[in-house]
């Protein structure tokens, strides 16, 4: 784990979610506005001495959102080994060449955006980097790859690092089948994050320790989000198979993969 730059950060860094969206246009990558100003709000809100984690960098678009919100000395760690693989919508698989591309360009953008030195890349797959440091994490932001089993693991083993009152926002989360799956699986009737709402498919959680009733009320609220996730894959169908007309049945206009 190295930082990826000693220059200072620019004045873009800690400033205005306006600022923020000026330094994330044009970098690849799957986050809407609505998410991005989630994203930055949940970063600025980290004290001084925090940490941030990302679990998930593709080319830098959610990295940079994070570094550009979070106050001078929040620590903020991006984990994405860059192999080619699980690089986004439809693309679980690919090729050593693809990510070396993707990693040339995720730091070019931090760079360019004057956030490098803010930023400490693991270049490691988010089950190896996990021994890389100890500690609590006040942010843990995962979008890693999206079917099931590391889905599961990053959430079970990341969200255990996560602080009491500290947040968990889960990308994909009621759109992608493995990253809902494994929500369903580990949160649904969990004892350890409230859900705290989604905006599109970023869902919010906050650790806590949850009793039995509420435990019960946590997991109604997740499951009204069903319908919702189930009008998901009817979308994803359509655009696959190039039925435009089944996605504009549910409500859906756009060309682009839901997310």
């Amino acid at each position: 784990m190295e930082a990826l730059g000693d220059a200072p950060a620019s004045p873009a860094a800690a400033g205005g979610l306006d600022d923020a969206l000026r330094a994330i246009d044009g970098v690849e990558g799957w986050l809407s506005p609505d998410q991005a100003e989630w994203l930055w709000r949940h970063a600025r809100g980290v004290r001084a001495g925090g940490r941030i984690v990302e679990i998930g960098s593709y080319r830098g678009r959610s990295t940079i959102l994070l570094a550009t919100a979070a106050a001078a000395g929040v620590e903020i760690v991006a984990i994405d080994p860059h192999a080619g693989n699980d690089r986004g919508p439809q693309q679980i698989e690919g090729s050593a060449s693809e990510g070396e591309a993707d990693h040339r360009a995720f730091l070019a953008n931090l760079s360019s955006a004057g956030v490098a030195g803010r930023v400490r890349h693991v270049r490691l797959p988010s089950a190896d980097a996990r021994g890389a440091w100890s500690g609590e994490i006040d942010l843990l932001y995962v979008d890693g790859a999206h079917r099931y089993r590391p889905a599961r693991d990053d959430i079970r083993d990341w969200g255990e690092r996560v602080r009491p009152g500290g947040t968990m926002l889960v990308h994909d989360a009621f759109s992608s089948i493995g990253v809902t799956l494994a929500l369903m699986r580990l949160v649904l009737m969990g004892r350890r994050f409230r859900y705290a709402g989604r905006t599109r498919s970023l869902a919010a959680y906050t650790r806590a320790e949850l009793p039995g009733g509420e435990r019960v009320r946590n997991a109604l609220r997740q499951s009204a989000e069903l319908p919702w996730f189930a009008r998901n894959l009817v979308v994803k169908v359509a655009l696959a198979t190039g039925l435009s007309a089944l996605a504009r049945i549910v409500g859906y206009r756009s060309r682009e993969w839901p997310y």
